[in-house]
């Protein structure tokens, strides 16, 4: 029986620490939107003129920072898309993945349905200062709430978005 809790105490200590780092990570990598982020009118690749304050004004918008070249990225969008088509408040904004052409080439291949903003020469990004690819954030009525880098798991996004419902 004591090595039963012994081993339930170094399992607990072990995910802790991992949980630990995690958030650690995520803390040290925050991207950092500028101050009037929310009222910054964005294109989209299909011509719609766009706020993030407008999108998440009803209900929170999960923000998808991506690059066409990012091995992570594709299996990132495979969810992103699953949840913004489950009926997510999704907005990707893709960067260094060329003309708004060739997004759509590479759109066309994932079938995503959200909004998209095209992020060429990496401007938006770098103004948000958004080092790792990807990044996703969850912003609520104007406000960043939530933020993680690199790959996240549909369940882990999910989560998330729970926890901003529940207590934002």
């Amino acid at each position: 029986m004591a090595n039963i809790r012994q081993g339930l105490r170094t399992i607990f200590s072990l995910l802790l620490a991992i949980a630990v780092v995690l958030w650690l990570m995520d803390w040290l990598r925050a991207p950092k939107p500028p101050e009037d982020f929310a009222q910054q009118i964005f294109h989209t690749i299909d011509g719609r003129t766009i706020t993030i304050a407008e999108l998440s004004a009803k209900k929170p918008l999960l923000i998808y920072f991506w690059s066409g070249n990012c091995s992570v990225c594709r299996y990132t969008t495979r969810d992103i898309t699953n949840l913004s088509n489950s009926g997510y408040n999704v907005l990707a904004i893709v960067h260094h993945a060329g003309n708004d052409i060739q997004i759509v080439r590479l759109l066309n291949g994932k079938h995503l349905t959200l909004p998209v903003i095209n992020d060429p020469t990496g401007a938006i990004a770098a103004r948000w200062q958004t080092d790792v690819m990807p990044t996703l954030l969850i912003v609520k009525k104007s406000k960043v709430v939530q933020s993680t880098t690199g790959w996240t798991s549909a369940t882990g996004i999910r989560l998330r978005h729970w926890w901003v419902n529940k207590w934002y």
